[in-house]
């Protein structure tokens, strides 16, 4: 190779944005000559290293878009905490991504503290792993983002880049203030990825409740009949964790008290007959 070319291999390498190639051709090119490798392994060698290097870059940034809680993962949740919750059945949603291809959704239901918000992250976590671009976000701050890109008459635009996920994780749902202008926009969310791409919801309040979340009986129907069509529904009814765990603490705590009261009844009576 003329060396003039050479020295300006780097630079063509950064101009074609092959910067895996950059870094890894040197020292393939080394090892290719001292074992004597054919041109086309060499070459095979250098774009194998690239796209792998792409596809890690790829998943890099779908990991940092996600806005996922980094420590919410299958691997720690306690699905003793649920016994009617199958863990092949959720195993199977995070490891399977046929349901996002299809645009079906994923609603769980349950009191505060059962582990939703975890269990939802946790299927986010796996999707991503796959290659899937999820976004996990708190209802009532979308909802705002919503309503203030209506304000601001970039509504559509606002929802094309939400369109770009594949699954939409909506956190806490019934929290959303019962409010015409935000619900509308809601539901305009819903109606816009609805048998197209993927919602998943976390809600306190079963549906016979969402008259508190859409000011409007039609508009709460339409709603319910597009997130249930083609969904998996995961019901989580159990004694809210955080409950569960206060109530233990309290239990510790009680024990503690007993057994000090107990050994310095204890002491005191070995006073008396030391005495």
């Amino acid at each position: 190779m003329n060396p003039s070319t050479l020295a300006r291999l780097p630079m063509m390498l950064t101009d074609l944005r092959l910067p895996t190639m950059k870094q890894a051709w040197q020292g393939l090119a080394t090892k290719s000559n001292q074992e004597g490798w054919p041109a086309e392994r060499f070459l095979a060698t250098l774009l194998e290293q690239e796209i792998l290097g792409r596809e890690a870059r790829r998943l890099e940034r779908r990991r940092q878009e996600s806005n996922l809680p980094p420590d919410k993962r299958l691997g720690n949740y306690d699905f003793t905490v649920v016994p009617t919750l199958s863990k092949a059945h959720v195993q199977a949603l995070a490891e399977a991504d046929g349901w996002i291809q299809e645009g079906a959704n994923l609603l769980l239901f349950g009191p505060p503290g059962v582990g939703k918000s975890h269990l939802v992250a946790a299927v986010g976590h796996a999707l991503v792993e796959r290659g899937c671009r999820v976004y996990f976000t708190r209802t009532s701050d979308l909802v705002q983002q919503l309503q203030s890109a209506r304000k601001e008459l970039r509504l559509p635009a606002t929802l094309a880049k939400l369109d770009r996920f594949d699954l939409l994780i909506l956190d806490d749902f019934s929290y959303v203030r019962r409010d015409q202008a935000e619900t509308s926009v809601l539901f305009e969310l819903i109606s816009e990825r609805y048998e197209r791409k993927s919602l998943a919801i976390t809600a306190n309040q079963p549906f016979s409740a969402w008259d508190q979340v859409f000011p409007e009986a039609a508009m709460t129907v339409a709603a319910v009949d597009r997130l249930v069509h083609r969904s998996t529904i995961l019901e989580l009814h159990v004694e809210s964790y955080r409950r569960r765990t206060a109530k233990n603490r309290a239990n510790v705590t009680v024990t503690t008290k007993e057994v000090k009261r107990d050994l310095e009844e204890t002491d005191s009576q070995d006073g008396v007959v030391s005495q």
